[in-house]
């Protein structure tokens, strides 16, 4: 436990030497470690105002939007700013031909008029603390990792249980410094979160997949929510009854502008980084991992391309799912392209022979450290094949939506032949009842077929056929390993891709459930596969990277003991975090130069009626034709639409407010440029940037456009 303390020492006394821009700090340690150096460089408010548990602050006017994107409180009746692309999900599920939201967009006028959407949630932070003592407790070195897990476990849901005693608040434990530390996040959870607004998607989601993580970016990415609460103002499931929720602070708005080396910082939840890792780690991400899930991915997005190009309903139905093959599918590329051209993997291995000449200069940091590089290189090679077999599944097999939607009846089969009770059983058969409307209202089985079709072959053809379960290899073999001829059977007599006959079928006693299902060729195909991964790839991996993060923290704990003179801040794991930097360009390669900001004109140079994603709504062209921006225009009439500064950001960070020295909100965060994608692993200083839409661009929409004006009028405007 003292090593804890050692790290935190560090960290304080040696913060001189941080880089500002790159790091996502912790809001409850800023007084201590941040304040000064983000006063230094233009911070016009105190630590204090940003995160207080005593008094109303920032944190009290940013959540978790659902489960990976942030969201920010605008007003004093709980209305919520987060990204189009974070609220995409909900738009398209009020979407259908009558009403299609995605394309026309949504506003709704007035209270009565806006969508709810049970289930939904967002969190808000109430407090952090240092609990590593009592998370720790009992645990010794000697101990196995399954061992140490176990007494963490019980440890963290004994914390849990008190910190929450007697309140409404929920609460977890999560480790940062890779098992070195452990903090305690108290929540309060919103469980009645209801669409207000959205722009059409040729302004929300302006330039599509080919845009997606460029600069210059010309996308209006915002949409708008609000939270109810019961009448007693506590979090409560979605009544009619239920009332705006009124936050202890909400965000105030400036429409000032921004110039060039202004200080801003992000307030928001940081998904994943991951700066520990090793060579081996990145050569795996590098070289195997993700050329697989790009290669893949690329097949499944040109299917679904073709479709939605070809339907209107296709496309409803395959937004977001197309939204969300591509987010990643993009993000890989620059992510390999960015590690190659700062060959980081040449410095990992530095930075490792650097580590292997500091341990021989001691015999204590021998016997501690001496064994964990030769394991670090055991453990991947192991790892490397299992990796590709989890790669090819998880991307192929797995990402078939008829798939997906047929395994999950097999815990119903097994359910079935057991001894369950009668209600547990009946229980059962409703909620998958329940599941097929919703699967087949977004379902399209001809474009699935065709996936099916080219991702098992790939499957197939870059698998370790040895490993195949005899089952899959006997079916296989009577189709003379034919794929599309089996995906003609399937997809036209499983009872999987026939709704009405599937709900009947679960109108019978569960021996005929049983007996039908094991007997269709579909489930036929995959229960085997399934069963075989589970056994045979993840549960190894699961060994093997247990294995690997027992070495990360004792790794990560001997780095920041060798390296005292740099600053670490702890990975971003998805929990409430401040990043600063500057308002600023970059040149993404010889002889291009790009400027911080982008403005409504290039919409119109973009402008391609041809494309769906680069069309331009008649309304918001009059409007720039005319130059009718009201109060949001720059100083030199021009409207704007985007900015860039050196916030290190990752994923979770969509939706986060960008904030300036006053703490007034500027922007909305919503991507990274392409060529610092890689700044989950390694941040470059030059090349990274965080992309966010103009606040002024956002209130123009609303006001000017959609004519929400109302909205607007709800916030809290600051001119200067």
């Amino acid at each position: 436990m003292k090593r804890v303390f050692i790290i935190s020492i560090i960290i304080t006394i040696f913060l001189p030497f941080a880089q500002a821009d790159e790091g996502m700090w912790l809001p409850y340690l800023l007084k201590q470690l941040n304040e000064k150096d983000m006063q230094s460089k233009g911070l016009r408010i105190s630590a204090d105002d940003i995160y207080s548990i005593n008094q109303g602050s920032l944190k009290d006017a940013v959540v978790l939007f659902g489960g990976g994107c942030t969201g920010e409180i605008v007003s004093d009746q709980g209305l919520l700013l987060t990204n189009h692309h974070c609220g995409y999900g909900r738009i398209q599920a009020h979407s259908s031909l009558e009403h299609d939201y995605l394309t026309n967009g949504f506003w709704a006028m007035n209270k009565s008029e806006e969508l709810p959407n049970p289930g939904f949630t967002v969190t808000m932070l109430i407090s952090m603390s240092d609990i590593t003592a009592e998370v720790l407790k009992d645990v010794t070195e000697t101990m196995s990792e399954t061992e140490r897990n176990k007494i963490i476990e019980k440890n963290s849901k004994q914390i849990i249980e008190k910190a929450t005693e007697g309140t409404h608040y929920r609460a977890t434990v999560k480790s940062i410094y890779n098992g070195n530390q452990y903090l305690l996040f108290v929540n309060e959870v919103f469980e009645d979160i209801r669409l207000v607004g959205a722009p059409p998607s040729s302004v929300g989601k302006h330039g599509g997949d080919t845009d997606n993580w460029m600069w210059p970016r010309h996308t209006g990415d915002f949409s708008v929510f609000r939270i109810y609460v019961g009448k007693d103002g506590k979090p409560a499931p979605y009544s009619k009854d239920n009332v705006p929720y009124k936050p202890k602070r909400h965000l105030s708005i400036s429409v000032k502008g921004i110039e060039p080396n202004d200080f801003t910082f992000v307030f928001g939840y940081p998904g994943t980084t991951e700066q520990f890792l090793t060579s081996w780690a990145v050569e795996l991400i590098q070289n195997q991992t993700n050329p697989i899930a790009i290669n893949l991915r690329t097949q499944r997005l040109d299917v679904i391309k073709k479709y939605m190009q070809e339907d209107r309903l296709t496309r409803i139905q395959y937004a977001a799912k197309a939204a969300s093959i591509a987010n990643g599918w993009k993000k890989w590329i620059g992510e390999n392209k960015g590690l190659i051209r700062l060959n980081t993997i040449e410095k990992k291995r530095t930075l490792e022979a650097e580590f292997t000449q500091w341990i021989a200069k001691d015999k204590t940091r021998q016997q501690t450290y001496g064994d964990i590089l030769p394991q670090y290189e055991q453990l991947y090679r192991q790892t490397a094949r299992l990796s590709k077999e989890d790669s090819y599944f998880r991307e192929a097999v797995y990402s078939i939506e008829i798939v997906r939607f047929a395994w999950a009846f097999v815990p119903l089969v097994n359910l079935l032949g057991s001894a369950a009770s009668a209600d547990k059983i009946e229980e059962a058969i409703n909620a998958h009842a329940g599941r097929i409307e919703g699967f087949f209202k977004d379902y399209n089985p001809t474009l699935d077929k065709e996936i099916f079709g080219l991702l098992m072959q790939s499957y197939y053809d870059n698998t370790d056929k040895s490993s195949f379960p005899p089952q899959t290899e006997k079916l296989l073999k009577s189709y003379k390993y034919n794929l599309k001829a089996l995906a003609d059977d399937i997809y036209s007599k499983s009872i999987f891709l026939q709704p009405d006959k599937l709900r009947s079928l679960l109108e019978n006693k569960p021996a005929k459930i049983v007996s039908s299902l094991e007997n269709d060729l579909l489930f036929r195909l995959i229960r085997p596969v399934f069963a075989n991964y589970i056994q045979t790839i993840a549960s190894e991996l699961d060994r093997l990277e247990t294995q690997i993060d027992s070495l990360n923290r004792l790794w990560t704990k001997a780095l920041m003991e060798m390296q005292s003179d740099k600053t670490f801040y702890p990975d971003a794991n998805l929990t409430l975090r401040v990043t600063y930097g500057k308002i600023d360009g970059y040149q993404p390669a010889d002889g291009v130069s790009y400027k911080y900001y982008t403005t409504l004109k290039g919409i119109m140079e973009k402008e391609d009626p041809e494309i769906y994603d680069y069309a331009v709504d008649p309304k918001l062209k009059q409007l720039y034709l005319t130059k009718d921006y009201g109060r949001y225009a720059m100083s030199n009439g021009e409207m704007p639409v985007a900015f860039i500064a050196t916030n290190h950001t990752t994923g979770g960070n969509s939706g986060s407010p960008v904030l300036n020295a006053d703490g007034h909100l500027i922007g909305l965060n919503f991507d990274r440029c392409w060529e610092g994608t890689m700044s989950d692993i390694e941040y470059d200083a030059d090349q990274c940037r965080n992309i966010s839409v103009d606040i002024r661009y956002c209130l123009f929409i609303m006001d000017k456009f959609a004519g929400a004006t109302h909205l607007v009028n709800e916030m809290t405007i600051v001119e200067n």
